[in-house]
């Protein structure tokens, strides 16, 4: 069987998030969508909240399991028995931080390999980060998340 990890932050998770984990779904028997705890990051929503999210906006009987993680990645990778990484290319300015994450992931463990995915056109402009500002200014996000981080993100910011 062939599980890949997708890692990331998922704050919140948008469609073209959703759409990596489509792309990566047709390449492998199953995914794991790692939910980084990100505590640095200062997430908006909290690491239980965001798992809750991302498994609300998937289809039913997708191969994708959601659990979150702390720590370095390929030991997370490596608990759960995968050499794969999954990551979403958006734009060229992605490309250098990600290859910088893939050589030192490879140089902690050699087996490890990282799979880059580009989302569909439409989706190459939406950052979690743009999408949380729009929100928070009372913008309309429903066309850049799932549903469900619509109305996680209208009632977190209608509580501030």
């Amino acid at each position: 069987m062939k599980l890949a990890i997708y890692p990331g932050s998922f704050d919140p998770i948008t469609l073209g998030h959703l759409d990596v984990i489509e792309r990566a779904c047709a390449l492998f028997d199953r995914i794991i969508v790692a939910v980084a705890t990100s505590e640095a990051k200062h997430p908006l929503f909290s690491v239980d909240e965001r798992c809750a999210m991302i498994r609300a906006s998937l289809p039913a009987g997708a191969p994708v399991e959601v659990k979150p993680f702390d720590g370095l990645l390929v030991d997370f990778a490596r608990s759960e028995g995968s050499v794969v990484v999954v990551r979403g290319l958006r734009a060229i300015s992605d490309f250098e931080f990600e290859f910088q994450m893939a050589l030192m992931n490879r140089r902690l463990e050699p087996k490890f390999e990282s799979v880059f995915l580009t989302p569909r056109e439409d989706c190459t402009f939406i950052s979690s980060r743009i999408v949380k500002e729009v929100a928070r200014l009372g913008g309309d996000v429903r066309e850049f998340v799932p549903v469900a981080a619509a109305e996680s993100l209208k009632k977190k910011f209608q509580s501030h």
